[in-house]
């Protein structure tokens, strides 16, 4: 569905479910250069378990209209609007990798709307390399083909799925072709400077690292979850940055046993 948000028109998947009141929320929020199409499973079986599910595309991305936010830090308070706007609060918000740092800022900036923070494939600070920064400034291809092949494991490149007919690396490499010019660059922009955040989460949180993982390797995701209060911890072993194509019954389990638990 079609929302407007700062007079833009944001879309906003809701796992092709209608509003349930009283119901808890669930947001989920896609990584750089991507949108909502990542959390397909997710946000249905959210949708279909007492939950009112939304996958949002920031703005600049996917269906959404608007330029890219320039910073975690815009797009957290972006969100607090978008949940405002839907009714959620306060809810559980999941991101990964950029998404990530936009739940734990989050959490951070807008307690009362936040519930509990699911954070997937994460890194706090989030470092970009400069060959890749400078790619996508140029809106070359070879950035696509950096991010597309250090995000899947040695498995995952050769299609090892445990739900058939997945092409990871191809669904991959489309996915971040259909982003506009410069929008890849400005979230890469966006994590690059993202640093540490100067006030604690209160919530409960979940991390869930992925052993394979290039992109945000999962040490760094553990030293995150050290910072958070009772963090629970899943560990993937063997998987890429893009945990939600390569273990998606994996990462579904792990975000469903989290939220029973709220």
């Amino acid at each position: 569905m079609y929302l407007e948000v700062n007079a833009e028109r944001v879309f906003v998947s809701t796992g092709t479910a209608g509003h349930k009141p009283d119901a808890p929320g669930i947001v989920f929020i896609h990584g750089a250069g991507m949108d909502h199409s990542i959390w397909v499973m997710p946000s249905r079986y959210f949708a279909r378990h007492g939950f009112n599910s939304a996958a949002v595309d920031l703005p600049g991305h996917g269906r959404s209209q608007g330029a890219p936010l320039d910073t975690i830090d815009a797009m957290a308070d972006w969100l607090a609007v978008v949940v405002d706007v839907l009714g959620f609060a306060p809810s559980i918000i999941v991101g990964h990798s950029m998404g990530s740092l936009v739940a734990y800022r989050f959490a951070v900036d807008h307690p009362d709307r936040c519930r509990a923070i699911a954070l997937l494939g994460t890194s706090v600070p989030m470092p970009v390399t400069d060959v890749l920064l400078n790619a996508a400034a140029d809106n070359d291809h070879a950035a696509i083909e950096m991010i597309n092949t250090w995000s899947h494991s040695s498995q995952g490149k050769v299609g090892a799925n445990c739900n058939p007919g997945v092409w990871m690396m191809g669904t991959g490499e489309r996915l971040l072709e259909r982003a506009s010019p410069g929008v890849l660059h400005a979230d890469l922009r966006a994590c690059h400077g993202f640093a540490e955040v100067s006030h604690e989460v209160m919530c409960p949180s979940l991390v869930i690292a992925a052993g394979a993982d290039l992109m945000t390797p999962a040490r760094a995701g553990l030293e995150v979850a050290k910072a958070l209060p009772n963090a629970e911890i899943v560990s993937l072993d063997g998987c890429g940055h893009f945990m939600l194509s390569e273990r998606p019954n994996d990462v579904l389990d792990a975000l469903a046993m989290f939220a029973k638990g709220l």
